[in-house]
């Protein structure tokens, strides 16, 4: 996969012990990439990183403090970092918000900082979210050269984090000086929701309907009529790595912003997604929520991801049916035997990758 680009690569994951961060891992792993992972371990009953024990080293440490990421970049002398360190909750950034700027905004700037001091690295893929851009609830995608912005904390600090990696690209990684005044390409990749087994983040749609229906209760949801981008976790992680890849092999393009998301198909209701995961899992019970809390969360968000389409050839692999199928088995079967599902899961995508032709299994 990826050319074998990844293999023996020293490879750093902030963020890995998180949900999108844990799946990267294991996919680099199964690889044969040396990863190191540095971000703060995970609360909560489940651990999907902790559950897979992958054979990794690791820094627990805090992307808010400056010394200790420099620290961690110059330790470990990778060749690409994967950026995904971060605060990433709309609802807990309305109750810390200076923590949500200062993971998601200084996080972003001392990992820059980092690998700017270390002259190992060659390529940095900063992950940020489809909630940067400043979003008017229109009917089409965003593309992504329009504004940042975000209304409620969270989204802000993504919409900052993209300004932040523009400023660090043009700054000091500019594509038209690499090769003459530094060695290193950045990118960045947005997503949109993105959904898959061993996800327990509290106040996420998923995980709450997975944990309800392994309680034999009902969930509650709250804006089942909001519409929003839903992708299997390893979709747009196929984006990221591919990123990754055209970055290593000195593609200057690359180093460029890119929209990572479904097609229409996979743009749906919250309502729909929770209906189209009961198919697959007879436990999981939905109701509406009468909604008090005066909290501002956006309705509707599309993401127009033909730049990938057109110049990476990236696609979704996955039709949301399948994508349901994988998550809500991927639970069922972890409650009822502990079954890991994870690499299993990575198999079967990547076989429909290479049926489909996709770049990176070619």
């Amino acid at each position: 996969m990826f050319q074998n680009i990844y293999q023996g690569k020293k490879v750093l994951v902030t963020g890995h012990t998180g949900f999108k961060g844990s799946w990267l891992a294991a996919w680099l792993i199964k690889m044969g990439a040396q990863v190191h992972g540095l971000a703060l371990p995970m609360a909560g009953e489940f651990n999907h990183f902790d559950l897979l024990k992958l054979d990794m080293s690791q820094d627990i440490a805090d992307i808010r403090d400056l010394d200790k990421v420099c620290q961690v970049v110059a330790k470990v002398r990778p060749e690409i970092v994967f950026h995904l360190a971060a605060q990433p909750l709309v609802r807990l950034s309305y109750r810390e918000p200076v923590t949500t700027f200062a993971s998601n905004v200084m996080g972003t700037v001392h990992v820059l900082e980092a690998c700017r001091l270390t002259d190992s690295v060659k390529a940095i893929v900063a992950v940020s979210s489809d909630k940067c851009y400043e979003n008017r609830e229109w009917l089409w995608g965003y593309r992504e050269n329009e504004a940042m912005g975000g209304y409620d904390p969270y989204s802000a600090s993504k919409g900052c984090t993209e300004l932040v990696v523009s400023s660090y690209r043009r700054s000091f990684f500019h594509p038209q000086d690499f090769g003459k005044k530094h060695q290193t390409l950045l990118a960045s990749g947005r997503a949109g929701n993105v959904i898959g087994g061993g996800d327990w983040a509290p106040d996420r749609l998923v995980p709450d309907i997975m944990k309800a229906a392994a309680r034999g209760e009902a969930v509650e949801i709250r804006n089942p009529g909001a519409v929003r981008p839903w992708q299997h976790v390893l979709e747009p992680l196929s984006g990221y790595l591919l990123l990754g890849q055209q970055l290593l092999e000195q593609n200057l393009a690359a180093a460029d912003g890119w929209n990572f998301g479904p097609g229409d198909s996979g743009i749906i209701t919250v309502e729909d997604a929770a209906k189209g995961l009961s198919k697959y899992w007879d436990k999981v019970e939905v109701r509406r929520q009468l909604c008090t809390e005066q909290l501002h969360e956006a309705n509707l968000l599309r993401l127009d991801c033909s730049k990938a389409k057109h110049d990476l050839k990236w696609h979704s692999a996955w039709t949301l049916e399948e994508t349901f199928r994988h998550t809500a088995l991927w639970y069922k079967e972890f409650y009822a035997a502990g079954k890991l599902n994870t690499f299993a899961d990575l198999d079967a995508y990547t076989t429909a990758a290479a049926k489909q032709n996709l770049p990176f299994v070619r």
